[in-house]
């Protein structure tokens, strides 16, 4: 199946392609500069090259492939209009779309506490308010099942592995800052989680077997954040530090530190496990294996926020 990646650079992508290669498939992933062509060709992809902001062009290439996986994170408002025109093009050719949302659409603000809710795929939630829009964008993409779009979404939830976690590293950052690895509250909050390989892995039978209109979760377990922190202090011979969300927002600005990180966000995904088959490899359950990963304390700056766009 000839399968086109969009955001093919980040640390999800990355991993998309790879599964999807060693799957067979031909896969190309969408970039804007050389050094973009260059990773992906590193991945045993082929290059396209365009601009994500440039939403009057991006439909036209989506007509020479199969399917298409939107991995790549923008701003909700431009997220929704590249969408909606990939669709359009979209329309009628029974082609696979997945689009990627997250889990942090349905994280309850707890202040760093535990909150026993969890939600299997399609039971309902109150969503996030600041990122309540993204809902807008999943909509659309299930309703084109009737649009003749064989379109579903996958709402990842924290995403850890290889050395390449955003969390796990932006944990890191506050001990750089402040000494001390810092967690929100008691550090009682959890996300739930999934290996970015086995992640990888539920697209690939998304794109072989998933169902036109669904809604996949992806989940393998939850840690605390502040049991994170503390495996991460260990590491590093630091202490760890309960903060305030005002805090937290200054350590780690208002996305990271006034939603994700002071927030409950828990899941479970039936629906992915019954109609994909899928599930977690064993071996890769332990989010604590990859705070230890060298590679975080190796950083120096800041990762830049997932929704951010590099020049690749």
């Amino acid at each position: 199946m000839k399968i086109l990646v969009l955001g093919a650079t980040g640390y999800l992508g990355r991993h998309l392609v790879r599964n999807l290669v060693s799957g067979g498939h031909a896969v190309s992933g969408f970039v804007r500069g050389e050094v973009g062509a260059r990773t992906v060709a590193e991945d045993g992809a082929q290059a396209v090259r365009g601009d994500l902001t440039d939403i009057a062009t991006v439909p036209a290439v989506v007509d020479d492939f199969d399917a298409v996986i939107m991995a790549a994170q923008l701003m909700l408002d431009e997220e929704y209009r590249l969408v909606s025109a990939m669709l359009d093009a979209l329309e009628g050719t029974d082609r696979c779309f997945v689009f990627t949302s997250g889990t942090s659409v349905m994280s309850i603000p707890t202040g760093g506490d535990w909150d026993e809710r969890s939600f299997a795929e399609d039971e309902p939630f109150v969503p996030r308010r600041q990122i309540a829009p993204r809902l807008a964008a999943e909509q659309i993409v299930r309703d084109a099942a009737a649009r003749g779009v064989r379109a579903m979404v996958v709402r990842p939830p924290l995403i850890w592995g290889n050395g390449g976690c955003q969390i796990i590293a932006q944990f890191y950052h506050s001990a750089r800052e402040t000494g001390a690895v810092c967690h929100v509250g008691r550090g009682l909050n959890v996300y739930s989680n999934v290996h970015v390989e086995d992640l990888a892995q539920l697209y690939r039978l998304c794109i072989e077997k998933g169902r036109a209109g669904a809604l996949y979760f992806a989940v393998a377990g939850e840690v605390s954040y502040g049991v994170m922190a503390a495996e991460i202090a260990r590491n590093l011979g630091v202490p760890t530090r309960s903060v305030t969300v005002e805090e937290a927002c200054e350590i780690w600005g208002k996305g990271l530190g006034g939603i994700v990180l002071c927030s409950c966000s828990r899941q479970r995904s039936p629906r992915a496990r019954e109609e994909l088959g899928w599930a977690p490899d064993p071996a890769r359950l332990d989010i604590l294996e990859d705070c230890r990963n060298p590679a975080y304390a190796a950083q120096t700056d800041r990762p830049a926020a997932s929704w951010v766009r590099s020049a690749s």
